[in-house]
C-alpha cells in the first residue's frame, strides 16, 4: 500500500518545514534589530522579536502535525481527533500560503505549497479508505461463497452485511 510511505514523506516535509519556517523568521527578526529599522514608528526591538516569536510558534505548529503525521506512519493508522483536525488545518494552511505564494513569490513557491497540500490530503484520504471490509484470505475468488459457506457478500441468513441485531427484550 501507499499509505505508510506518504504518511513518512508527510512527516520529513513538515518536520523541514518547520525548521525552514522558524529559521526564516529567526533571521528576518535579526535583520531588523541589526539595521535598527523601524515601520510606521513601530519599536525595532518589538518587531524583532515579534518576528522571533511567530516563527517559532509556526514552526512549532507545523513540527505538531509533522509528529502526528509521523505517528500516523509508525503505527499505520488513521488519525484520529486533534491529530486529525490538526492535519486538516495545515492542509487549509497549505491552501491559503499557495494562493498568497502565487502574487507574492512565485510559481515554484506555488508549486511547493500545492504540492505539501496534496500530502497532505492524499494521507487523510488514503487512511479513510481503510474502513472498507476485505474478504477472508481463504474464500475462493470465483466460488460466489465467502469463506464461511455464507453468500458471497452477505451474512449467512442472506441479508445485508450491516444488517442490525435484533432489538434487546426486556424480561
Amino acid at each position: 500500500m501507499v499509505r505508510r510511505p506518504v504518511a513518512w514523506v508527510v512527516a520529513v516535509v513538515l518536520f523541514t518545514e518547520a525548521l525552514g519556517i522558524a529559521a526564516v523568521n529567526w533571521f528576518l527578526g535579526v535583520v531588523v534589530d541589526r539595521q535598527d529599522m523601524s515601520l510606521a514608528g513601530l519599536d525595532p526591538n518589538v518587531m524583532s522579536v515579534s518576528s522571533k516569536v511567530g516563527g517559532l510558534v509556526f514552526g512549532a505548529y507545523f513540527a505538531l502535525c509533522g509528529l502526528v503525521a509521523l505517528l500516523v506512519a509508525v503505527r499505520d493508522r488513521a488519525p484520529a481527533g486533534f491529530g486529525r483536525i490538526l492535519l486538516i488545518s495545515a492542509a487549509v494552511v497549505h491552501a491559503l500560503l499557495g494562493a498568497l505564494a502565487w502574487g507574492l513569490v512565485g510559481w515554484t513557491a506555488f508549486l511547493f505549497m500545492v504540492g505539501v497540500l496534496g500530502l497532505i490530503v492524499l494521507l487523510l484520504m488514503t487512511y479513510d479508505a481503510q474502513g472498507a471490509p476485505e474478504e477472508p484470505a481463504d474464500a475462493a475468488p470465483d466460488s460466489g461463497k465467502g469463506g464461511d459457506g455464507s453468500p458471497a457478500g452477505g451474512s449467512p441468513a442472506g441479508g445485508s452485511p450491516v444488517t442490525p441485531p435484533p432489538a434487546p427484550t426486556t424480561p
